[in-house]
């Protein structure tokens, strides 16, 4: 086969590719709006998406041993994030409060050596149970308090089929740091760990966990957004291993 002819094949292959994993993107992309203000567009994101699956299919490399769907559910997801990232629309308040609550679940867990419940966490804030709430509720629809928040890139969750590390050192770090942040999940609350296992491994929307656990769906973000916000707080204090 001529090299012209090598080259029409692999754009066909892309081709073949992009239009097979269209849905993925929609998949994606409804699973992110249902987290996301009501000014953000379900189609802004589908568009970002097509990009990163573009982006994907011309960067796959099959002999990694990764497939095509987990390579580009990556890209794709990384492509509106990006898109979002581009216009804060976040109250300057909103970054504040969220900035209190993880100090004050870091100061009540070093206190007591135990989790942080809701009423210790508000007590400490020194609002009540209900302002605390809102307070959640606000951080969970201002911003995105994802995987990306602690630290987790795409470098991180690309395993070693998918992408070969540099050095011996980033290999280290990058297993050290899941090591610790698996560690941290298995210390939060039977709740707040399913909630987090339906949202990230089984891809449910809030409606949906909800529905699961038999509460409301603003309920379920509290209990998302707080969850976050411990695992934050205690991948602060990460360092790796010896």
């Amino acid at each position: 086969m001529n090299s012209k002819a090598s080259a029409y094949q692999q754009l066909d292959d892309r081709n073949a590719l992009v239009e097979r994993h269209a849905p993925l993107v929609k998949r994606i992309a409804h699973h992110l709006i249902a987290r996301l203000p009501a000014s953000v567009l379900v189609d802004d994101l589908i568009q970002a998406g097509m990009i990163g699956l573009l982006e994907a299919s011309r960067n796959f490399d099959g002999t990694k041993g990764a497939s095509f769907e987990t390579f580009a559910g990556i890209r794709i997801r990384g492509s509106m994030l990006d898109e979002i990232r581009k216009g804060d629309w976040t109250p300057r308040s909103v970054h504040k409060n969220g900035r209190a609550i993880t100090d004050a679940i870091n100061k009540v867990e070093r206190e007591t050596g135990r989790d942080a419940r809701d009423v210790d966490i508000a007590k400490k804030l020194d609002v009540s149970l209900d302002q605390y709430h809102q307070m959640l509720g606000e951080v969970n629809a201002g911003k995105i308090i994802g995987m990306e928040d602690l630290g987790v890139t795409e470098d991180v969750v690309t395993t070693e089929q998918t992408k070969g590390s540099d050095t011996p050192f980033e290999d280290l770090l990058q297993g050290s740091f899941q090591k610790a942040l698996a560690h941290a999940i298995t210390t939060l609350p039977e709740r707040e760990a399913i909630v987090l296992s339906l949202y990230y491994d089984e891809e449910l929307n809030l409606r949906e966990i909800g529905e699961v656990l038999d509460v409301s769906e603003s309920r379920v973000s509290q209990i998302h957004s707080q969850a976050m916000l411990k695992l934050k707080s205690k991948m602060q204090t990460w360092r790796i291993e010896e």
